[in-house]
């Protein structure tokens, strides 16, 4: 019994095989191609890479910081002019159940600190000076770099505590007995220095002084300008409502209160909303290499229509011819999505090693920057497939 002769089938190895022989034989043309894919994926995954190891950071840091800090400030009065809180604000406020510390620190207005008494008085370098508490430092959980922090004793002599940013502008690197600046037309001992302070960021750029100092030399009447709070985790918003009404009983509404953990938090989201701008610039870097693999491809079918016209007349049939270059353009832009996944997770890693980050690509994005080049590739080699199988044999081979 005869019957019609049914067309070999290519098994999933041969099928390889001949797509990336087509590959080997225009290796710079390939590597080209596969660039262009490359460079959008990695943009891609080192925008998502980055944006993801920030917030990792961020997350941490608000772990180690705590997210139960509250701060109170004097606003403004019903006339705009700057309120004052009560000198017994603080003492108030410590006395609310569920606050575990608060502390504060007073802005000296009319004091100025410079590095010696030759320096002109309107080189101030733009350094707060401010009375400080002696419990400010576990309450804002800041560290003391070098030296120490203020005690009983000191708070009440001519010493002084600057944040990081005060220290570097006045050029000093570290505490000690014969270290002094001028401050306030006096000289005062620097006896510490602080490490960065990321929740109160206002001191960082403050040369602190003891609070009974500020009354004794300055005039200062005892009114703070901040205090910080630091409440039970759970009874953050809570302890929040009544602190207005505590820090000022005669006059509430002159009383601000913020949550300093929610401007990183805020900031996290402005990052975010940048990150998916870039994104779309990644995909319209993608796209263009999805056009340059479509190019290659109707190049390449033009080039070998003799190979075509060559191989449909030892058998193969239009869907041998199809499948071969949808192989071929699928190999090209999956290459290009491997390269730019690596080349993505490395650029991560170096950004987020110069910013003492986490280094944090999601699977994800690996894998979905992988199947994105795959469907790119797909879509790309349609076309080139489709018309390299409908070449008939005899004008495929006559071809020059």
């Amino acid at each position: 019994m005869s019957g019609a002769r049914r067309p070999g089938r290519l098994a999933p190895g041969d099928v390889l095989r001949v797509g990336a022989a087509g590959l080997r034989a225009r290796p710079m043309r390939v590597f080209l191609s596969a660039l262009g894919i490359a460079i959008g994926i990695a943009a891609m995954v080192a925008v998502v890479g980055i944006s993801t190891s920030s917030r990792a950071d961020l997350a941490a840091t608000l772990d180690r910081l705590g997210t139960n800090l509250l701060t109170v400030a004097p606003g403004d009065t019903l006339f705009g002019d700057q309120a004052a809180m009560p000198e017994a604000a603080i003492g108030m406020i410590a006395r609310i159940p569920d606050v575990e510390s608060a502390s504060g620190t007073a802005l000296l207005d009319d004091v100025k600190v410079y590095r010696n008494d030759r320096i002109p008085e309107e080189e101030s370098g733009g350094i707060a000076v401010r009375a400080a508490h002696l419990g400010l430092l576990d309450t804002v959980r800041a560290r003391v770099g070098h030296g120490a922090w203020l005690n009983a004793a000191t708070a009440r002599h001519p010493a002084v505590v600057l944040g990081s940013g005060a220290a570097d502008r006045l050029g000093i690197g570290a505490a000690g007995p014969d270290v002094r600046v001028y401050l306030g037309g006096r000289w005062f001992t620097v006896v510490g220095v602080l490490d960065p302070v990321e929740l109160a960021p206002e001191l960082n750029d403050s040369a602190l002084v003891g609070w009974e100092a500020a009354k004794q030399r300055f005039g200062f009447e005892g009114h703070p300008t901040t205090v910080y709070t630091r409440v039970a985790e759970d009874r953050v918003e809570a302890v929040r409502d009544l602190l207005a009404a505590t820090a000022n009983p005669e006059a509430p509404n002159e009383v601000e209160v913020s949550r300093p953990s929610d401007a990183l938090a805020a900031k996290a989201a402005t990052d975010q909303a940048f990150t998916g701008l870039l994104l779309g610039l990644g995909g319209v870097a993608l796209l263009v290499g999805g056009v340059g693999v479509a190019n290659t491809m109707v190049i390449s079918v033009l080039e070998r229509r003799a190979e075509i016209g060559l191989r449909r007349s030892l058998g193969a049939t239009r869907g041998h011819i199809r499948l071969q270059f949808l192989t071929e353009s699928q190999l090209l832009a999956g290459l290009g999505g491997v390269g730019g996944v690596a080349l993505g997770t490395v650029v991560t890693a170096v950004y987020a090693l110069t910013r003492d980050w986490p280094t944090v690509v999601p699977v994800w994005v690996m894998g979905g920057g992988v199947a994105a080049t795959l469907l790119i590739g797909a879509v790309a080699g349609l076309y080139p497939a489709i018309r390299a199988a409908r070449l008939p044999p005899t004008e495929a081979l006559a071809s020059p």
